[in-house]
């Protein structure tokens, strides 16, 4: 592996710099591989979160000079690069406020180094180049042509750099006492594609999405893998051209993080804080806005009722978004901007679904389904985990200004035919419909298989993951407006020839709300058994309950005693063990759980949660036997039979009656529920069908099992008998 390169500065550390208490002694067999394969492009990402709290640059700078001293799996090296940033950035950079003063000191040392934003304009008439500096002030200052050649970027927004100014007054008034003896961009200012395509091939996928993950500075192992693609799918607006992107959910999630701090070709502007001719174009002066100079621009807050909002800006936003055009009197320009729209929502999702729709938070006048049909995804923020501490990341990344070139380059790309080759789309779906998924699905190749080799496997899942996205948009457009037509989702197997329905996670949750209300039709059964297959071809109007009681039934929580099959969602809320095994344990004098995993403290508080709603489940003056049968090993051993024992004291004198076995058979998988009364439930999980959340005493995720984000599983419930 390569040394890491360092600016040339005057602020080389001393070998002698302290070692941070916290550089960690041993790397991950991932940070391993990220720094062989992108040796001086990665950084480790708790030191970017550490010196952010004072800096003020822009991530993607500060990311730069770590990544040019840090850039070494040496606790030593790291600790000393990490010094030499603090001392480069606190006698370099150039505040607004200091720029006379920094002026004066050029002058009086006649040349001093100074960190800033320069950016270049060719002066036509003297046939020169000129730069002009953001913070300190300057400008039309001499830049040399091979300068300008050698850093492109300069020309176009310009570049973060350190540059040596020198100040001499000379004969001639005309001319600038102000030179640049040297320039060196702290922001990328080259990218080898081909060389990333190459090192791509050296990661498997989930090692891969592991990579990008750290990269926007989260821990892979604190997400499963569907939230890992809702945290990337934030990434495509910057790699796909003109994407429109909504993302509704609740405060905290980190809607804004990627769009504020990713790229230096993003911007973030308040919903209410826009005018047509800042974003599109001045008809007084003809100067092009916001989208003319930006990959992505980020609506943040976007939601708000009491928001005022220019409805002839919402007539060229859709023109522009169904478009890329808009116009400045008769003249017709274009754009490759793409489009976010952040907000919060305040209502659950049942509520939503049950009596209104998930627009409902948004601006009166941005609630126009010619608008909302321009969305090429609707993301559901609320399978998003609120950010806290452990969900970062201490791993290394790309530094982001890298990944963020990359992704630029990216958008030159087209995956969007990619799966025809496998699938094929069989529903009448609108042409909105398709290029809504197949944008979305391209995007999510270039992010993840930019050498373009996803097996089929790999193309279904972001097929079917676009197709979702694109519904939930298409779905709640349908409670807003009559007019718009109604169709599944569905594409084909080209190697089997079997269909696939795909459904949004929570049409499958709540199918009694999941159909808007004016395509609402009778059920020739209660509903409460959810069939949650994505490959039934469902349709989802004949599921819904259009009569009070059973719709009240089926929010309860409880679900019907009969035999079937339910896919629990990964990543979604609403589930609880008295709605899952409820109604089936209800009656149950003896109930055995087989469990091999009842190890870790989580698992025995899910199991105390268990024996804590079956307890619920007993008439007084009757009691329940409850017999636990796991595995342990050597690590938690001790710990698990302290846990145990704990429980079995608990539920002393009450209604259930606990005790537990060891199985020591070393192929015990399978995990069931069986009763007396009966029945036999398989769940592929077990009783460990949670994410890991924040717990506390005020936390709902810890009182409330269906306000918990699942991990996802399936739960099959047979009837093997009448009753003991």
């Amino acid at each position: 592996m390569s040394e890491p390169t360092h600016p040339p500065t005057d602020d080389t550390p001393a070998a002698d710099a302290p070692v941070s208490a916290s550089i960690p002694t041993t790397l991950s067999a991932l940070d391993k591989k990220i720094l062989e394969n992108f040796p001086g492009l990665a950084v480790r990402k708790d030191l970017t979160h550490g010196l952010k709290q004072n800096a003020v640059v822009p991530s993607y700078v500060l990311e730069y000079l770590l990544g040019q001293h840090c850039a070494t799996d040496d606790p030593e090296v790291i600790a000393a690069g990490v010094e030499s940033v603090k001392r480069i950035l606190a006698k370099h950079y150039v505040h607004r406020n200091m720029a006379n003063s920094v002026r004066a000191t050029i002058k009086e040392k006649g040349k001093y180094k100074v960190i800033d934003k320069i950016s270049v304009d060719l002066n036509d008439r003297g046939g020169f180049y000129e730069a002009e500096f953001t913070n300190l002030g300057l400008k039309k200052v001499p830049i040399s042509d091979d300068l300008v050649r050698r850093h492109r970027k300069l020309l176009v927004g310009g570049i973060w750099c350190i540059t040596e100014v020198t100040y001499e007054v000379a004969e001639d008034a005309k001319v600038s006492p102000w030179q640049i003896e040297s320039l060196k961009p702290i922001q990328v200012s080259h990218t080898d594609h081909e060389e990333f395509l190459k090192a791509r091939a050296n990661f498997t996928t989930d090692e891969w999405m592991g990579v990008l993950m750290q990269s926007i500075g989260f821990n892979p192992d604190q997400f499963t893998r569907r939230g890992k693609l809702l945290q990337l799918l934030r990434l495509v607006p910057f790699c796909e051209r003109n994407y429109n992107l909504l993302e509704l959910g609740p405060k905290g999630t980190g809607k804004s993080h990627i769009n504020s701090e990713f790229s230096p070709h993003g911007i973030v502007i308040s919903g209410s804080e826009v005018t047509s001719a800042k974003l599109f174009v001045s008809n007084a002066s003809g100067k092009i806005g916001l989208v003319g100079y930006w990959d992505c621009v980020c609506f943040d807050e976007f939601a708000g009722k009491d928001k005022k909002v220019d409805k002839a800006l919402v007539d060229i936003m859709k023109n522009y978004m169904a478009n890329r055009s808009f116009s400045r009197g008769v003249e017709q320009m274009s754009a490759e901007a793409s489009m976010v729209f952040m907000g919060n929502t305040k209502k659950s999702v049942a509520y939503m679904l049950k009596h209104s729709h998930f627009y409902e938070q948004l601006p009166d006048k941005y609630i126009d389904s010619a608008f909302l049909d321009r969305m090429h995804a609707f993301s559901p923020g609320w399978e998003v985990a609120p950010i806290r501490h452990e969900l970062f990341s201490n791993g290394y990344g790309f530094i982001v200004d890298y990944i963020a070139e990359i992704l630029k380059h990216l958008r030159t790309e087209d995956f969007t035919s990619a799966y025809k080759k496998h699938f094929e789309i069989v529903s009448e779906v609108s042409t909105r419909d398709q290029t809504g998924f197949e944008k979305t699905f391209s995007g999510l190749m270039k992010i993840l298989y930019p050498h373009g080799e996803a097996s089929v496997e790999e193309q279904e899942e972001l097929l079917s993951f676009a197709m979702e996205l694109r519904r939930r948009v298409r779905e709640h457009i349908l409670r807003i407006d009559e007019t718009f037509v109604r169709h599944d989702f569905v594409y084909k197997r080209k190697s089997d020839g079997k269909s696939v329905t795909v459904l949004t996670p929570e049409e499958l949750q709540y199918p009694a709300f999941a159909a808007p209300k004016h395509l609402a039709k009778p059920e020739e059964n209660d509903g409460d058994q959810d069939d949650g297959s994505k490959e039934n071809g469902t349709d989802l109007g004949s599921t819904a309950e259009n009569n009070e009681a059973s719709t009240a039934k089926a929010a309860s929580g409880t679900r019907a005693a009969a035999a079937g099959h339910t896919v629990i969602p990964e990543n979604t809320k609403g589930w609880s063990y008295k709605r899952l095994f409820g109604s089936h344990l209800a009656g149950a004098k003896k109930i055995t759980v087989r469990d091999p995993y009842i190890r870790l403290f989580h698992q025995a508080r899910n199991l105390m949660e268990f024996l804590q709603m079956v307890h619920e489940l007993v008439p007084e003056g009757d009691e329940a036997e409850v017999h636990l049968v796991t595995q342990s090993d050597m690590e938690s051993c001790v710990k698990q039979e302290e846990s145990l024992n704990k429980i079995g004291e608990a539920f002393s004198g009450s209604k259930i009656a606990f005790t537990w076995d060891l199985e020591h058979n070393p192929n015990f998988h399978a995990r069931s529920i069986t009763t007396d009364t009966g029945w036999k439930i398989t769940l592929d999980r077990g009783l460990d069908m949670f994410q890991k959340f924040e717990g506390g005493a005020f936390s709902l995720e810890q009182s409330l099992q269906d306000m918990r984000l699942t991990r996802g599983g399936e739960v099959t419930y047979v009837r093997v008998s009448e009753g003991a």
